[in-house]
């Protein structure tokens, strides 16, 4: 099973001939490569599988998933949701 984490868009930037940007997760940020995804801008949030933003989605969407992530993390601690 793959997972794609939401991270936000904070800049976006040309390493070589590839579309980047630095995406935030939380309280970190990590550059990303953007060349699935040449729509985005900053702002946008954008599922990321290993580096690559595979699409954009909306903030509401981001925002469902984070809620699930949380709760699967919860869950995995023993805590009750």
């Amino acid at each position: 099973m793959c997972l794609a984490v939401p991270g936000r868009v904070l800049e976006i930037f040309v390493d070589g001939e590839l579309r980047m940007a630095k995406v935030a997760f939380g309280g970190i940020s990590r550059r990303v490569c953007l060349e699935y995804t040449p729509g985005a801008v900053p702002g946008d949030y954008v599922l990321v599988h290993v580096g690559f933003a595979l699409s954009i989605i909306d903030e509401v969407e981001a925002e469902r998933t984070f809620a699930l992530l949380r709760e699967l993390d919860a869950l995995e601690l023993g805590e009750p949701a």
